[in-house]
């Protein structure tokens, strides 16, 4: 029979070994395939923020193709030293909603809860990125305990979201401390992780994370999954393990320009998403404004039109909302077009998706 600690040992052996193998500091980008003017401008953007990818979501990039879209979203690059004015070092109003370290209370029936601040990859869009970079600390039981008793203390919170930094990133049993020490406070009901770690580094979804993770509570796993390349035979795997736990698994993406910003590539991720890894396409993000970014932001129109075309293209399964995670703490707000072209009393004149303007007359009893 196997010995289930030798398979154990050898499964975490793999996702530490494709960690050592990639990037994981400035110095490494001397070993991958970049024109001395390529090195240049990323050691100057790499400065400002951290860079780290494992090989294999390395292996991913068509080093040929100057506008990979894998490589757009890890290998820095000078257009994120060139800062517009209106960016902001923290989009979403994170730290003004922190009424303890390491806690996010924005919504009043869920919390953000950051139990570290370090990541298995660092993409160069990222929000919190300036975090990352500045805080760099890692997982401690003693950081959390004041945002653990604060949720202990507030019985309206019934929903836990663990992010960062990159939840999974941790180790097995840090996970598992964490989930029992949230599961022990009887008024959360469910626990919710935001990661990129099934995408870049799919080897991580370990048995032992799964174990990890199981117990009292509903468990939610949003990926973040921005390009149907990133979708292969590994993160499949990875994901099915996911799903065969019992975890409810939903994707949220950015929309980049050069990266996704054509409703051919939004149509093929979501597709793909659904129908090969089981994930609901929950969110399309319009980009936060994180300083260095314009270069990778559409305008909202752009936006609009694109989930437009995809509502017209895919099964309502497939298809993600739209949403501005507005500054100072607004909320995620859907942007999706409206169907509604006129509306008189009970009246009302609707576009349909094939173009067509038709009227609707509703009726409705005493």
């Amino acid at each position: 029979m196997p010995n289930l600690k030798d398979a154990t040992r050898a499964a975490d052996t793999a996702w530490q070994d494709d960690v050592r193998a990639g990037v994981r500091h400035v110095r490494d980008l001397a070993s991958l395939p970049l024109s001395p003017a390529e090195r240049e401008a990323a050691h100057a953007a790499a400065a400002l923020h951290k860079v780290r990818a494992p090989k294999a979501y390395l292996d991913l990039i068509d080093w040929n193709d100057p506008a990979d879209p894998i490589r757009a979203q890890v290998i820095p690059s000078p257009g994120e030293l060139d800062e517009a004015e209106g960016e902001l070092g923290d989009p979403i109003a994170d730290h003004e909603f922190s009424p303890v370290p390491r806690l996010t209370h924005r919504h009043a029936d869920r919390v953000l809860l950051f139990p570290t601040y370090q990541c298995a990859i660092y993409c160069r869009f990222c929000f919190r990125k300036e975090s990352l970079t500045s805080i760099g600390r890692g997982y401690t039981r003693e950081a959390l305990e004041p945002a653990l008793a604060y949720i202990s203390d507030h019985p309206e919170i019934r929903e836990v979201i663990l992010t960062g930094g990159d939840p999974l990133s941790l180790p097995d049993k840090a996970l598992a401390e964490i989930r029992t020490r949230i599961e022990d406070i009887a008024h959360v009901r469910l626990l919710r992780l935001h990661t990129r770690v099934p995408v870049a580094l799919p080897s991580r979804i370990t048995p032992g994370l799964v174990a990890a993770l199981q117990g009292r509570l509903m468990v939610t796993v949003v990926t973040h999954f921005n390009h149907a390349r990133e979708i292969t035979d590994a993160t499949e795997v990875a994901c099915r393990a996911l799903r065969q736990a019992g975890f409810v698994m939903l994707n949220q993406s950015v929309l980049l320009k050069g990266v996704n910003d054509t409703v051919e590539a939004l149509e093929e991720l979501c597709r793909e998403l659904m129908y090969r890894l089981g994930i609901k396409p929950y969110y399309l993000h319009h980009g936060d404004l994180a300083r260095g970014m314009a270069h990778r932001r559409t305008t909202i129109a752009q936006g609009q039109a694109l989930v437009e075309a995809l509502r017209a293209r895919l099964s309502g399964i497939c298809n993600p909302v739209y949403v501005l995670d507005l500054p100072d703490g607004g909320g995620k707000v859907p942007l999706g077009p409206c169907h509604v072209e006129e509306q008189d009393g009970q009246r009302w004149r609707i576009r349909g998706l094939d173009g067509a303007v038709r009227t609707y007359r509703e009726i409705v009893g005493e």
